[in-house]
């Protein structure tokens, strides 16, 4: 897996989109073309039906997109582009829930990495091994194959690791040194916590008890077999309701829309000698799902969250026709200062189906980051100089 500090890629869900390349060209032109025209253009969404989006960059002109859902049953499908526009349908490439698979269900958050000529793919899914029968028993799984395409095979027949709790939305990086890291999300079945929300909550007649997701991470051994050491608790929910943010982060609380508070689908990257973790917050099925990130000195925290979360929301109140927008992943693109978050989103159009959409990054001299998005309007092509 191409672990560069600065090389990703992306996972979606389903999702039925839209997509204006504003060319010269035929909808599916190549690179080739592409690169000849003179001011190409695109609009969000691709036409990708994703959630939890995850884009590799093969290092040889070719991008693969992985996601949740995509018309794979059972596992994960990968879309092909030269362009990161018109995207090639590349089928099934990893098929879990079989007689001899750990997993049988829940199949989420596909990240594919290339390193050392092999792919690894790491995901979620339900484990089959359920003796107190949970009704979410989520794990990490990492599979491997000679081809971004496929097939992909677990590495071993069973988890990556046993926390002790159900997890999910695994992300891994390499800092400068070698060292990988794993990310991932408990997940909020029967974990109620006690906060100032959960206060109001009770106050309010809205619920007796809110459930939260928190952000890990820990050591990955460099065979991906294991962990190293104990995960440490990086990003969670603020427990005050003046904390800056507080608000952004309850609305799936405080709209009455669910007892769970989400600190989920993590992206961590470096710039400079400074570590960004991105993160997801409130119910992933709804139009609060936002964006936002926080920044440390080391690849395990402390982390301090932004002052200027979330970095990407639904747009509807400001006229826009994007909800649900969140589980980013930074594509940085090669030979380029350009950065992108690519995540999904809902549009009027799409429904309820989960698409993939991409919009630039920046980090502007003073640290701060920003997502230029959501946009639906023409953008400009994401490999023009």
């Amino acid at each position: 897996m191409v672990l560069f500090v600065r090389s990703y890629l992306l996972l979606s869900l389903p999702a039925a989109v839209a997509l204006l390349l504003v060319t010269a060209c035929s909808p599916r032109s190549s690179t080739a073309e592409v690169a000849a025209t003179d001011s190409p253009a695109f609009a969000n969404p691709l036409d990708v039906e994703f959630g939890d989006p995850f884009i590799l960059d093969n290092g040889d002109g070719t991008y693969y997109l992985y996601g949740t859902g995509g018309g794979a049953k059972d596992g994960f499908a990968v879309y092909s582009s030269t362009d990161l526009v018109n995207w090639t349908d590349r089928g099934q490439v990893y098929y879990g829930n079989t007689e001899d698979s750990w997993n049988e269900s829940a199949f989420w958050a596909p990240e594919c990495y290339k390193f050392d000529g092999k792919y690894y793919l790491f995901y979620s899914a339900n484990w089959k091994h359920n003796p107190t029968n949970e009704g979410e028993n989520f794990h990490i799984g990492v599979a491997v194959s000679d081809e971004p395409t496929g097939p992909f095979t677990d590495l071993q027949n069973q988890p990556l690791f046993e926390p002790g709790y159900p997890v999910i939305d695994a992300n891994v990086f390499r800092d400068d040194d070698g060292t990988f890291y794993l990310y991932y999300s408990r997940a909020c079945y029967e974990h109620p916590v006690e906060s100032e929300v959960a206060d109001w909550a009770r106050e309010q007649g809205l619920y007796e008890e809110i459930e939260e997701s928190w952000v890990y991470g820990v050591e990955l051994s460099p065979d991906f077999r294991s962990v190293i050491g104990e995960p440490k608790l990086l990003l969670r929910p603020p427990v005050d309701m003046d904390n800056e943010n507080a608000e952004w982060e309850s609305r799936s609380v405080t709209s009455g829309e669910i007892n769970r508070r989400w600190t989920e689908g993590s992206f961590t990257f470096r710039h400079g000698d400074t570590y960004y973790i991105m993160y997801s917050a409130n119910h992933y099925a709804g139009p609060n799902y936002a964006v936002g990130y926080a920044t440390g000195d080391h690849p395990l925290g402390p982390f301090t969250k932004a002052t200027n979360n979330p970095v990407l929301e639904k747009n509807v109140e400001a006229g826009g026709d994007v909800t649900g927008t969140g589980h980013n992943m930074v594509l940085f693109l090669e030979g380029s200062d350009k950065m992108y978050a690519v995540y999904h989103g809902r549009t009027r159009q799409t429904g309820d189906e989960r698409v993939v959409f991409m919009d630039e990054l920046e980090i502007l001299p003073d640290g701060k980051l920003i997502v230029k998005g959501p946009t639906t309007d023409e953008q400009p092509h994401p490999l023009t100089k």
